[in-house]
């Protein structure tokens, strides 16, 4: 599936809350989690620092870039990887049959992409559980929190459904 030009404006609209940059400190962070989250960091500075805050990821999905250049992935303890290829602007049915494989693993795991990331949030709230909270970078701003809802599924279904 690819992004048409006619989503970008409406991808760039955070799916859950906003901390801006200046309030992602983890007191902050921790008000949106609970003691049974399964916490999906969607992006290399993101899992960085969670796992710098020591609240490592259940899930993890990296590219190794940020803002477009190359960086060392952040480590995650103990993670199972997997890989998938995914290139800029799309979503491919690998990416999204590894996403499933990997919320049905034991935690914690990592998802390898080769080429770019972003847009695999729209699975991700797609298929994630119930107690899921999805973080992911909002590039200039700072960090969005998506609680998995039947009504944030439904949106990212439906934005999903619009690419081609």
């Amino acid at each position: 599936m690819k992004l048409p030009d006619s989503l970008r404006a409406q991808l760039k609209i955070p799916l859950g809350i906003l901390l801006p940059e200046g309030q992602t400190e983890k007191s902050e962070i921790c008000k949106h989690l609970s003691k049974d989250s399964y916490v999906i960091t969607v992006g290399d500075r993101t899992s960085e620092k969670m796992i710098s805050l020591g609240l490592g990821p259940s899930l993890q999905i990296i590219d190794s870039q940020e803002r477009r250049e190359k960086r060392e992935p952040p480590k995650l303890a103990g993670a199972t990887e997997l890989t998938v290829d995914n290139p800029a602007a799309e979503i491919t049915d690998q990416s999204i049959d590894v996403i499933k494989k990997a919320l049905c693993m034991k935690p914690p795991t990592t998802i390898l992409v080769n080429g770019e990331e972003d847009l695999l949030v729209l699975p991700v709230c797609v298929y994630a559980p119930k107690n899921a909270i999805v973080l992911y970078g909002q590039p200039n701003e700072g960090l969005v929190i998506v609680r998995i809802t039947s009504e944030i599924r439904n949106k990212a279904q439906r934005l999903l459904d619009l690419m081609e």
